[in-house]
């Protein structure tokens, strides 16, 4: 989504040393050990769900610190960097007011959760809508998939949040309507110490850091959230990163927030090719929106059967149709918008599969 903020033992050495004075005299043939291919770390599957033109895909989390009684659906965001959850239903409802945690000093601890003092403000959003969570810098270990296949993260930093609002009517929002579980790289503007989930966790040798993310199931988008096992690949194996036809952009650094997701693009449409740089989103539900400094209204939409097309300064190439359901598109200027990136909503994700390398600070894309 778009964001931005405010704010061996002795013993056992000495008897190999014997029996190699024993049997020093007889040279046996040396048998060279298989090797391993390096695997994933884990695998595990998410949840697929659709609201009229809305498409987006959850990751469970089924406990938090030490409580069981968790059972929510965050986002699956590759627009955002950092986890953050609502803490109605999770902590005692006497710990939170509308001002905030009630925190004597530094933190307080509530069943394996460290929630901070230090507070900060979460917005999600652009001009067309946003909303602004407001909580603070809390730690936990986090239970992330179900009963369909789950793993435990280690103990890791996250954003609880004890209110939503949306600040354009003030009116403050369901709870739990907006948990983000934001994938990029770099880290959080909300606290350098908050990152990606998974990227806390210790890879084997020879798997780098990173997930992979396969192609969504366009059949699973309906009303009800659907299960669909196997899209998200955690840990890159050389395999991954060499060999299985992803094109490789190297992320650039900037002080604030690390390492971006935003790749350098040229983008096509109407017989105009511009430059620009594009942000591939997950958590953008429904509409591409092009960013053109020569779009002569603030905002407008592009008509169905309109043929768009990128191509990356990597080479990675990508074209689609506008249609009435799907790849919807929307060309902004940034003095309206507030923003030069183009983002690709989740409708990129239908057609191509997406890799990100933490360890070596590379986005990878693959049409399919």
């Amino acid at each position: 989504m778009r964001k931005s903020y405010l704010g061996h033992p002795p013993t056992l050495l000495s008897l190999l040393f014997l029996i190699l004075l024993v049997v020093s005299c007889k040279k046996d043939p040396q048998v060279t050990p298989p090797s391993i291919e390096p695997v994933n770390f884990a695998k595990l599957g998410l949840y697929e769900q659709a609201s009229g033109n809305n498409r987006r895909i959850f990751m469970a989390v089924s406990k938090l610190g030490d409580i069981t009684t968790v059972n929510y659906g965050l986002v699956f965001d590759t627009g955002s960097t950092g986890m953050t959850i609502d803490a109605n239903g999770i902590i005692p409802a006497s710990m939170i007011t509308s001002n905030g945690f009630q925190i004597v000093g530094d933190s307080v601890n509530v069943s394996g959760i460290t929630i901070t003092s230090q507070q900060a403000i979460i917005t999600y959003g652009g001009v067309d809508g946003s909303i602004q969570e407001y909580g603070n810098l809390a730690y936990a270990k986090v239970t992330i998939g179900d009963g369909n296949g789950n793993l435990v993260t280690p103990r890791i930093p996250i954003f609880l949040y004890y209110k939503i609002v949306n600040p354009t009517t003030n009116q403050q929002l369901a709870a739990h309507s907006a948990d983000v579980f934001g994938v990029g790289p770099g880290v959080s503007a909300t606290s350098r110490k908050i990152a990606s989930p998974l990227s806390y966790f210790s890879m084997a040798n020879n798997v780098a850091s990173g997930f992979r993310l396969a192609m969504l199931n366009s059949a699973n988008f309906s009303s009800t959230a659907t299960y669909t096992p196997g899209l998200l690949y955690i840990g890159l194996t050389p395999n991954d990163l060499n060999s299985s036809g992803f094109i490789m952009h190297p992320l650039t650094y900037n002080a604030i927030g690390g390492y971006s997701p935003n790749i350098a693009s040229t983008i096509t449409y109407n017989g105009q090719s511009i430059p620009g740089t594009i942000l591939f989103d997950t958590g953008t539900p429904a509409t591409t929106i092009i960013e053109n400094n020569a779009a002569t209204t603030n905002s407008a939409a592009l008509p169905a059967n309109t043929t768009v097309a990128i191509t990356t300064g990597q080479g990675f190439s990508y074209q689609y149709t506008t249609s009435s359901n799907y790849n919807l598109t929307q060309v902004q200027n940034p003095s309206y918008s507030h923003d030069t990136r183009t983002i690709f909503s989740i409708d990129f994700f239908l057609s191509n599969e997406y890799l990100l390398d933490y360890t070596n600070h590379r986005l990878g894309l693959k049409n399919n």
